[in-house]
């Protein structure tokens, strides 16, 4: 009686780390006989359908799948026998995608405006872009993190990085970052002196434009109503208490205000 040769043991290939969203590694045998099926295990599972064998390496495809891949040969006798040694693939998970926080509209001479998120992940490193720009990395602190006062126009993306993996993922949302300009800067005219018991002086401005509110101040209190601008020249009217008058400029929709130039000085004569 002759025993039947159980199949050559071959070593097992591949297998690897990724980052979840990946496209898995490729296993495989690094040798196989012609006439013996091979069949791919995760675990205590089947993975897809027995490969022939072919005189040379063959591969089971790329697997996604995380776990421990082994192999199990089959000859034309029956005879089952396994291959040598096992590859691992692990699947690393992505950090945690957060909401991008903060953003607005300052105005031109402002501080900027705030960009955060809502949330992070210690371990993990967040990069802020503008554009295609890195402006900023914050470690995570596993509360929600502050890239400080961004001073320039655009849209911010926040890109997370787990410092020991290398996976990355986009955070939720954007910030948009908008600089509103100052109004126009236009000259404070009138005012000088007037005899007591006169109608006093008047004061204005040399122009305005639509949608900007000017308000004039003797030092600093408001003197009179707002007016709004009309592309022209304005008149604030007689003015009889002594005193330095300015004229403040505010953007109506954006609240961006600009002091106007110069200012007029009312001044009172005594009657002899």
């Amino acid at each position: 009686v002759f025993g039947i040769a159980l199949p050559t043991p071959y070593s097992v290939t591949g297998g690897g780390t990724y980052c979840a969203g990946g496209s898995g590694f490729a296993v495989g045998l690094a040798n196989s006989q012609v006439g013996v099926s091979y069949q791919l295990y995760n675990g205590a599972t089947l993975i897809g359908a027995p490969v022939a064998g072919t005189g040379s390496a063959i591969s089971f495809g790329t697997q996604t799948l995380a776990g421990t891949y082994t192999v199990i040969a089959t000859n034309g006798s029956g005879c089952v026998g396994s291959m040598s040694g096992s590859v691992n693939i692990i699947v690393n998970p992505l950090p945690t995608a957060f909401t991008v926080t903060g953003g607005g509209a300052y105005c031109v001479g402002g501080f900027g405006v705030t960009v955060g998120l809502s949330n992070s992940q210690t371990g993990v490193n967040y990069q802020l872009f503008g554009g295609s720009t890195l402006v900023a990395t914050v470690s995570g602190t596993a509360g929600a993190i502050s890239f400080g006062l961004i001073t320039i126009a655009g849209t911010y993306s926040v890109v997370a990085v787990n410092a020991t993996t290398g996976c990355t993922n986009n955070m939720s949302g954007v910030s948009n970052v908008v600089i509103n300009p100052l109004p126009n800067m236009h000259m404070v005219t009138g005012g000088g002196s007037y005899c007591l018991g006169t109608s006093g002086v008047s004061i204005g401005l040399d122009g305005s434009d639509p949608g900007i509110n000017y308000q004039l101040y003797s030092g600093t209190s408001t003197s009179g109503a707002v007016m709004p601008g009309i592309g022209t020249s304005l008149d604030f009217g007689l003015r009889t208490s002594p005193g330095t008058y300015t004229v403040l400029a505010t953007n109506a929709s954006t609240g961006c205000s600009l002091v106007q130039a110069a200012d007029a000085t009312v001044a009172i004569y005594p009657l002899p």
